[in-house]
């Protein structure tokens, strides 16, 4: 039996300078205006049979305003950054930058005190590979790092590449599989 997953990225809650680690604040102006501009796209995943959405305040909002009328999932929360959390990367960076780099070099590391990147992506794959075996379809509201974890996991690739995947507020990615096997299906233009 194969799932399909579509992971929606959340709506912005903040312009991206603006990001910090951790951060549970609610959709902003802008967030609203641009799922108004993609709900006629988006609406339509709210159709699978099983909706979740991370347990943030932005993520159940986008969730919400497409109708999903998701259940929140614990394991879907960002990652736990510990000291760094409600700050963004540059406050960071200029207080310990010997922190940061060693944080962006080591995917075991925490100098925050909070979840090292390794244990984050192992704790997003755990819940992918525990979704129900069916032939039925999924749809998740979700981080963007939560979105970046999971195709680091279903990829097999090394953590480092979790620095190179963008996600950008309200894309979408479909993975297909089950347990330890999941591939990334991308969309076809022609409709195929």
């Amino acid at each position: 039996m194969t799932v399909r997953l579509t992971l929606v990225t959340a709506a912005r809650s903040s312009a991206l300078l603006a990001e910090r680690f951790d951060d549970d604040r609610p959709l902003d102006g802008s967030g609203w205006d641009e799922v108004r501009l993609a709900a006629p796209a988006l609406v339509p995943l709210g159709a699978a049979e099983l909706r979740y959405c991370s347990p943030t305040a932005r993520s159940r909002a986008t969730g919400e305003a497409l109708g999903y009328a998701p259940m929140a999932q614990p394991a879907l929360r960002d990652c736990d950054m510990g000291r760094w959390r409600g700050h963004t990367l540059a406050e960071v960076a200029a207080h310990d930058p010997a922190a940061v780099d060693a944080w962006l070099a080591d995917p075991r590391s925490a100098p925050h005190g909070g979840e090292p990147l390794f244990t984050f992506i192992a704790r997003i794959g755990g819940w992918l590979d525990t979704r129900p075996a069916s032939d039925g379809s999924m749809v998740a509201v979700a981080e963007p790092a939560v979105v970046r974890a999971a195709l680091v996991y279903a990829l097999k690739a090394p953590p480092s590449a979790y620095w190179n995947v963008e996600v950008r507020p309200l894309s979408t990615v479909t993975l297909t599989g089950g347990a330890r096997r999941w591939h990334l299906s991308l969309p076809s233009l022609a409709g195929s």
